[in-house]
């Protein structure tokens, strides 16, 4: 007997980001396969696919968000009942990455949460993860399967440079000296950095000490890959101001604006803030200086390139490596 072979693609949906799905699946031309995901009473996670996913290469989309034990829990399920269910290859599409921030440890009996994760969702059966902009570019080590590392820094830049000029890229602290210096090659821009202090002992608590490179009379972006609670950010636009800048603007793939972050936006000297829609923007959100941008199109683009087995790395051009090419490296005593 003689078959032959034949690909099917589904895409699935979590509940944490449905609509940056529903956007996913349309730049594909696809739509959602239907799954019901349900609570018991106790809070345990139900879920049941409605159609055959036997023989399918399916893709998974779950941002972990908050609640973001929940998000991580609900994903590892979703990806259990495939496996179970039959399904060739199973493709976690994880938008942005839970505890990434727990990358290594750096206190004593403290544990490497983003490794756990990592094994958590091979146990479950994921053959493959898809990000976008994780933390730290060492997680793509805690998977023995294929990663593929996303990055949303090109659609970022074209929006900044297509409204701003007289721009200056400023790092927030040393962990973002690299990306800092990609997005002032994308921007034609200089460079500075910013040293700062965090406390050990308390979470999300930091301080400007220094800022490196000259921003008076300057319009400074300030790059990161994510925004929570905005405390650092706020420090870095007031010692920004303090220094002479012209305007401040930010951008970042992550908004996850826990509390007290929009009140701190609000209240701070920022003109704009630009983000992603890798994590569903609060319902609370009352300032008007957010800007959303979709990662839906290179998210698509990617979940193409997987199902056809051709390169991720074309699609971005080398810009989602942790390398930076020599030519790209900006030089902080170049003149403008």
């Amino acid at each position: 007997m003689e078959i032959g072979v034949k690909k099917r693609a589904m895409i699935f949906s979590g509940t944490s980001n449905p609509d940056l799905a529903e956007e996913i699946a349309a730049h594909l031309g696809m739509r959602l396969g239907a799954v019901e995901i349900n609570r018991f009473a106790s809070g345990e996670i139900y879920v049941r696919f409605h159609e055959s996913v036997r023989g399918t290469d399916a893709f998974v989309v779950q941002s972990h968000c908050a609640p973001v034990n929940d998000m991580i829990m609900e994903q590892l399920v979703m990806i259990d009942a495939l496996k179970r269910a039959s399904a060739k290859r199973i493709n976690a599409v994880i938008p942005f990455y839970g505890y990434a921030r727990q990358d290594k440890k750096t206190l004593a009996r403290e544990p490497i949460s983003a490794r756990l994760v990592a094994d958590l969702l091979t146990a479950a059966g994921a053959d493959r993860i898809l990000s976008v902009d994780l933390h730290t570019g060492q997680i793509q080590g805690f998977f023995d399967g294929p990663l593929d590392h996303l990055t949303a820094l090109p659609l970022l830049a074209e929006y900044v440079g297509d409204k701003y000029d007289n721009l200056v890229v400023v790092a927030p602290d040393a962990g973002r000296a690299k990306l800092a210096s990609k997005y002032a090659h994308h921007l034609h821009a200089s460079l500075a950095f910013m040293q700062k202090s965090r406390r050990a002992d308390v979470r999300n608590i930091s301080e400007v000490m220094e800022v490196v490179g000259e921003v008076s009379g300057r319009r400074c972006l300030i790059v990161d890959d994510m925004i929570d609670t905005a405390g650092t950010l706020v420090n870095a636009v007031e010692a920004l101001k303090e220094r002479g800048a012209e305007q401040v603007i930010a951008a970042a793939t992550h908004g996850i604006f826990s509390p007290p972050a929009f009140e701190r936006l609000e209240r701070s000297s920022l003109a704009e803030v630009i983000v992603t829609n890798s994590l569903p923007l609060a319902k609370q959100a009352t300032t008007g200086k957010i800007t959303v941008i979709s990662i839906a199109p290179i998210v698509a683009s990617t979940i193409k390139a997987v199902f056809e087995d051709e390169s991720v790395s074309e699609i971005f051009q080398g810009e989602h490596l942790e390398a930076i090419p020599p030519e790209r490296v900006v030089d902080l005593d170049e003149e403008d």
